[in-house]
């Protein structure tokens, strides 16, 4: 699916960015030039790095060293 139809960044452009260190919108307009002409599309990237990195910390809970005794 496209995201940012200005630019033709598709969905998969910008989960593969968030897997590769991506972790801002503003870092994402960089690397992908997504939302860097009309911006309409910034919430929606922005909700999408954030769902992929919310899934790769399910995938790898940190120990909390708080608990550890």
């Amino acid at each position: 699916m496209y995201v940012c139809i200005c630019n033709g960044v598709t969905e998969r452009q910008i989960r593969e960015a968030a897997e590769g260190g991506c972790r801002s919108v503003a870092e994402l307009t960089m690397r992908t030039g997504c939302g860097a002409n009309c911006g309409s599309c910034l919430d929606m990237a922005g909700t999408m790095l954030d769902r992929v990195h919310g899934e790769r910390a399910a995938l790898f809970p940190i120990l909390d060293l708080s608990c550890a005794a």
